[in-house]
């Protein structure tokens, strides 16, 4: 899996809560100013959101699905 596919999941991990996109930007020291930017980085949380690694929210924010507990012997 290519760097910013890893690294987004960790950011949204680490989050306290939600995270929108522009945050995860900055996090990726992307130049969140620019629009462009931050649509292709939203085309980029969207793909781990549709394979169930991150939740897209309603409100548009990502967050970390819970990791699966193991089960125990």
């Amino acid at each position: 899996m290519p760097g910013a596919y890893r690294k987004i999941p960790a950011i949204a991990r680490e989050a306290n809560g939600p995270v929108q996109v522009r945050a995860v930007g900055e996090r990726l020291r992307l130049d969140a100013s620019v629009r462009g930017k931050l649509e292709s980085l939203r085309a980029k949380m969207t793909k781990p959101a549709d394979r169930g690694w991150l939740h897209k929210r309603p409100d548009g924010q990502f967050t970390a699905r819970p990791k699966p507990r193991r089960a125990r012997p």
